[in-house]
């Protein structure tokens, strides 16, 4: 065999191993276990670039949006540029929430599907169906430990299973639905 040809031999037998580490770039990445995302996971794969709420469509911030994938299901957020909106529906809609699974948020429920979100002044998060009505509102927290407040991210909370959705230090806390 030439030295070209034992090279590309050796490349094609490493190469299935190099890459079998390399899924997502995530740490842990293991079927079956949950796994929060960073704006760098999430593609247009993912979450569309742009999104359809109280009959217009408008550009998701995809720098800005955060999920978490539970076994092989996921839970999307992202921050829309809501210009176009009445300044009704802008202070309400801030975001916009894909999940493929039933979630908790301070006790309120929301089912698989597509939905806006927003932080509101005194202490509440709001989640609206695609129409803007209401779906539930649920008090948030503010984070004034929070070192490095981002637009939009989600992090672990103290308890296993649950997550803190972060609007700047304005968060809420939620988990799968049992």
């Amino acid at each position: 065999m030439t030295r070209m040809g034992s090279s590309l031999a050796a490349i094609l037998v490493l190469l299935p191993l190099t890459l079998s580490g390399v899924r997502s770039g995530r740490a842990d990445d293991s079927p079956g276990k949950e796994v929060i995302l960073k704006a760098a996971d999430i593609t247009p794969k993912l979450m569309p670039e742009t999104v359809f709420f109280r009959g217009q469509t408008a550009p998701v911030q995809l720098r800005n949006s955060a999920g978490v994938r539970f076994s092989d299901l996921y839970t999307l957020a992202a921050i829309v540029d809501s210009s176009g909106y009445s300044s009704g529906i802008r202070e309400k809609y801030q975001g916009y929430l894909i999940t493929e699974v039933a979630l908790d948020f301070g006790g309120q429920t929301v089912q698989p599907g597509a939905y806006g979100f927003g932080f509101l002044t005194g202490g509440k998060f709001v989640v609206m169906d695609l129409g803007a009505h209401d779906v539930f509102q649920t008090a948030s927290q503010r984070d004034g430990d929070l070192k490095r407040p981002v637009p939009l991210q989600i992090a672990a909370a103290a308890a296993s299973g649950t997550y803190r959705l972060y609007a700047g230090r304005d968060f809420v806390e939620f988990h799968r639905a049992r």
